[in-house]
């Protein structure tokens, strides 16, 4: 036999020398031996990949990917390994139940890292996209700390203005009617310089000492208004500019990218729900054959020699506890009988004692002691 064909069949879990009697049932273990070992191998693909994608290392990787492609090749070979077939597919499956919902729970373990690697070109696209929302996110926590000092200073100075506006308005009317009543054009319709001139002339010079002390009142303030935002401004912008810019592509980002692709398209979705099923089938796959295949001549020898063991060991424990409970019974009856004897050797003493002490009371010894 091949130095391969013994590996694979290691893999099988099988018993060699039972096999050899049984060379039709080569081929079948064969095939389950080479599918564990191959899932071993997309386990050891799957956790490298994975951590190298934490780590940036592919010395950890290798060396994580060799350990986790071992223990999930002795997992499946030890589950595979346990199942003896029965000949009744009710109670093969009861046996085969947990195993299978072990299998399908590795293969979703195992097929999550490369299907990662299949849509990395489309999860590095989406990433960028997060990363610019991320980025977003920070710079309008940034803003919002400073948004209400902001607006504050804003409103103030549109009140200010406000007030501003209105003066100059006012000014302005007074100016124009005091102008028109010196042309002609309005107010008395004369051209002259007469008192009702002057009356509007003095308000409007009264309301041009009012803008003049409002505007020494507000410009002030709203330079140090205006000055403000620009120094708030200044301070959202050094936070902004002063924030991480870190490497965005750790595993679970990427797992959201692909859980965020998978919503957008309906075809990555498909494909991801595809790749997962193909996993679980060829993880399953060893256990599904077994389940179903009739018994061969390999589970009938496997049978026959665990029931020789089974029956020796049955004879042995009954041998050995026919023994322990003859020991018992003689040791029981002989103590019984000692514990008899000396009660009737007991009595005897006590008998005699008795008849001797009567015979000293009739010659007149009044001696009753009895021992």
């Amino acid at each position: 036999m091949s130095p391969f064909k013994k590996f694979f069949l290691f893999c099988s879990g099988i018993d060699l020398k039972i096999l050899e009697k049984c060379p039709s049932d080569e081929n079948k273990y064969l095939g389950i031996g080479a599918t564990i070992f191959f899932t071993g191998m997309l386990a050891f693909c799957s956790a490298g990949y994975a951590l190298y994608t934490v780590f940036d290392s592919w010395l950890a990787a290798i060396a994580f990917g060799v350990l986790w492609g071992m223990m999930i090749f002795n997992l499946d070979r030890y589950i595979v390994s346990s199942m003896k077939s029965q000949g009744s597919f009710g109670r093969d499956f009861l046996v085969a139940f947990p195993r299978l919902a072990l299998a399908v729970l590795l293969a979703l373990v195992i097929s999550k890292p490369l299907e990662l690697k299949i849509f990395q070109k489309e999860i590095n696209a989406e990433l960028i996209v997060m990363e610019q929302e991320v980025l977003k996110t920070q710079e309008d926590r940034v803003k919002e700390r400073y948004t209400a000092d902001i607006i504050s200073d804003q409103n103030q100075i549109k009140i200010l203005k406000s007030e501003l506006e209105v003066k100059t308005n006012v000014r302005d009317q007074l100016a124009q009617e005091a102008v028109k009543e010196a042309d002609g054009t309005g107010g008395s319709q004369k051209r002259n310089m007469g008192p009702i001139y002057r009356a509007k002339k003095t308000e409007a010079d009264k309301a041009q000492a009012e803008l003049d002390a409002i505007l020494a009142s507000h410009l002030p303030q709203i330079a140090d208004k205006e000055k403000s935002i620009q120094e708030l401004e200044g301070k959202v912008q050094a936070e902004i500019t002063s924030l991480k810019r870190s490497a965005y592509g750790g595993l679970a980002a990427r797992m959201d990218a692909l859980d965020r692709l998978g919503k957008k398209s309906e075809a990555i979705l498909l494909a991801n729900i595809f790749i997962m099923l193909l996993f679980i089938a060829v993880e399953t796959a060893p256990i599904m054959v077994k389940l179903i295949s009739h018994r061969s001549p390999y589970d009938f020898l496997l049978h026959e020699h665990e029931h020789v063991f089974k029956m020796a060991n049955l004879e042995n424990n009954t041998l050995l506890s026919n023994a322990v409970k003859n020991n018992l019974k003689v040791n029981t009856e002989v103590e019984i009988y000692r514990s008899q004897a000396k009660v009737a050797s007991e009595k005897a003493v006590i008998d005699a004692k008795l008849r001797k002490n009567l015979e000293e009371i009739g010659k007149g010894n009044w001696d009753v002691s009895v021992v």
